[in-house]
């Protein structure tokens, strides 16, 4: 039987870890990825069209000085680690650092029709129930298009012995989408769309807040990084504890806000709408049933 036009091609996995520092680490995943993510930049519209001449002018100077010195500040090993993705792959550390705040960039670009196209907010969906007889957490991984091909898993070993498995985009943290770890923590992330007036510039990113989650020792510490995080943008966090067979969707914004609701026998599904969190929303293609 002949081959077919496209052939699944298997998601790679790379171990890496322990390292001598964070930075170590980012350097040694950009350098075995630095082919999908040179590839995924070149290709990525929204960078290419949207954050990049963006980052030309002299409005985003101030957001952007913001984003990078509220972000170290917070997680100066997080911003390592990218830095070192960035370094170790050879692209330009500005590529890297603008989509990695994607989501905290784009509201603040001046509107334009090409904007409204390109940048769509509908990443995602899950199911989730819990159970006497079952506790399930299905992900539908639905982000943009420029990501095909552009997507791997990393295992990661720290220094303390822990490890975690993070599905990751090229050139980003992991994980923006979902991941696990040896204490039992895993979780899946929604988009939502906040109105701009619930936005805060310059706030903490969506990537740095889900990194911290991957060392999360319990879903109660994975709940408090959420809450401290200090957000700039809202976002969907689907917190799920293997070993106690606990569940909880968590809807954050800005300032602080954030509501969790724990997942019961009945089924819950949660897309690219807030379902609980009361904040001023923009409207979506994909709406929550």
């Amino acid at each position: 039987m002949g081959s077919s036009i496209m052939e699944a091609k298997k998601l790679e996995v790379f171990e890496v870890g322990p390292c001598n520092d964070a930075y170590q680490m980012g350097f040694l995943i950009g350098q075995r990825f630095s082919n999908e993510i040179r590839s995924r930049l070149s290709r990525d519209l929204i960078l290419q069209n949207q954050l990049l001449p963006f980052a030309q002018t002299l409005e985003s100077q101030q957001l952007i000085k913001s984003l990078i010195d509220n972000n170290r500040k917070k997680f100066p090993g997080y911003w390592d680690e990218l830095i070192g993705t960035a370094e170790g792959s050879g692209v330009p550390v500005l590529d890297v650092i603008l989509i990695n705040f994607r989501k905290e960039i784009l509201p603040f670009l001046p509107k334009t029709q090409t904007n409204t196209k390109v940048d769509a907010s509908d990443d995602c969906s899950d199911v989730l129930v819990v159970s006497d007889t079952m506790a399930i957490a299905a992900h539908n991984e639905d982000a943009n298009v420029a990501l095909v091909g552009h997507t791997y898993l990393i295992r990661a070993t720290l220094s303390d012995g822990s490890s975690f498995v993070g599905y990751t985009y090229a050139g980003e943290l992991p994980s923006c989408a979902f991941g696990f770890n040896t204490h039992g923590l895993a979780f899946t992330l929604n988009s939502v769309p906040p109105s701009e007036s619930e936005i805060m510039a310059g706030g903490i990113g969506r990537n740095f807040t889900s990194r911290d989650l991957l060392e999360a020792t319990s879903i109660d510490d994975a709940l408090s990084r959420i809450q401290s995080s200090e957000i700039s943008v809202g976002h969907s966090y689907n917190l799920i504890d293997t070993r106690w067979r606990k569940i909880l969707n968590v809807e954050t914004a800005s300032r602080n806000r954030v509501s969790v609701c724990e997942v019961g026998g009945s089924p819950f599904f949660h897309a690219n709408m807030y379902l609980h969190l009361q904040i001023e929303q923009r409207l979506s293609k994909k709406q929550n049933r």
